[in-house]
């Protein structure tokens, strides 16, 4: 199963604010990241899905949340209560690949696990507390790039 994380950061790292909001709204950058992830699961944190309302369609939504008694009115939502136990899920369903969607404390965790990271870097700056976790280049190879408007997509391959 291959694990993929996908994220779009701001020029300077921010992903995003402490309440989970996305600090811009890149209609491109969304559609992206639509057609990548539709059909396969996706793993998030709490904040992250509060923040969208509601699950994302034709994707199996899992929240990781450490709160035991975290429930959601959407009965379609999985809830885990750790990014293993998540992982371990999928992998139990023989799911090709999943989609880690953020926040950074997931982002955090899944970095030493993930396969490949799906990188929109946006061409501005923007205001948030939330950055994306460094991560050791050496370990990853950037295996394509695609250049829009207003970012530009790097495809990184963790070098086995």
């Amino acid at each position: 199963m291959k694990i993929s994380i996908i994220v779009a950061i701001a020029k300077n790292g921010v992903i995003g604010k402490t309440n989970g909001e996305m600090p811009w709204h890149v209609k491109e950058e969304f559609q992206h990241f639509r057609k990548t992830t539709f059909g396969y699961p996706v793993l998030m944190g709490r904040k992250t899905f509060e923040t969208l309302g509601k699950p994302l369609k034709g994707r199996q939504n899992i929240i990781v949340t450490r709160n035991q008694s975290y429930s959601v009115i959407f009965t379609e939502v999985l809830i885990l209560h750790s990014l293993d136990e998540a992982v371990d899920y999928c992998r139990m369903k023989n799911e090709k690949q999943i989609f880690i969607i953020g926040g950074g404390e997931i982002y955090r965790q899944a970095i030493s696990l993930a396969d490949e990271m799906i990188i929109s870097v946006m061409k501005f700056e923007a205001e948030g507390e939330v950055k994306f976790p460094h991560f050791s280049k050496n370990l990853w190879k950037v295996v394509s790039t695609e250049d829009h408007e207003q970012f530009e997509i790097f495809r990184y391959q963790r070098i086995k």
